[in-house]
């Protein structure tokens, strides 16, 4: 049986996306977003953008979003919209600022429209977003082909098993953002943030 190339599984996660519920893709692009967020934050001080740390509000209401927190609706409305009157968001091109355009950034952002919206593409360009980080890590480290490739292909099942750990509680996140009891909230937070943040994907 032929292995499936990066390209294989980059399609697979978007189908998935596209058949799964809103509640499943905001999550999995919050989750998206968080890995992001964290290998930026990790990153030494003159390395790291002060648009993209000051976005880690906007991501940590995002969570409590969607884990079923509906009183986190401003907070996301209201940081999604800070960005908007910002001169961080312009159509300047290359001629404007370009910090929005930090993978860790734009995740964050594309994950506010995905909860505010429900649209499948803001979730799939969280995970292009992911997959782009990677290449540009690679890149960087002026590593060969195999490597990237077998780098991009473990990113995207990376998001493929988060996917399927979401899915195992999809009755209840399917309803997360018009609110879930707190109870329930507080399970799936217990069940979901941790191991869905963490960098190296374990249990």
């Amino acid at each position: 049986m032929t292995q499936e190339t990066w390209k294989d599984l980059d399609a697979r996660v978007s189908e998935r996306l596209t058949a799964v519920s809103d509640g499943e893709r905001v999550l999995f692009a919050v989750a998206v977003a968080e890995r992001l967020m964290r290998t930026h934050e990790r990153l030494p001080s003159e390395d790291q953008f002060g648009f993209t740390l000051s976005l880690r509000p906007l991501l940590n209401a995002l969570w409590e979003a969607a884990l079923g927190d509906s009183t986190a609706f401003v907070a996301v409305k209201r940081g999604l919209g800070s960005f908007y009157l910002s001169d961080f968001c312009h159509n300047e091109g290359q001629d404007g600022p370009d910090d929005a355009d930090d993978s860790a950034a734009a995740a964050v952002l594309h994950a506010a429209e995905a909860y505010m919206h429900g649209c499948a593409d803001f979730a799939i360009w969280v995970s292009g977003r992911a997959v782009e980080a990677i290449d540009q890590l690679m890149y960087e480290s002026d590593d060969d082909e195999g490597n990237l490739e077998q780098s991009l292909a473990d990113e995207l099942r990376r998001q493929l098993r988060d996917l399927d750990r979401i899915a195992v509680f999809a009755r209840e996140v399917e309803h997360a953002r018009m609110g879930l009891s707190i109870d329930t909230t507080a399970r799936l937070r217990e069940a979901l943030r941790e191991p869905l943040s963490r960098l190296d994907g374990s249990d």
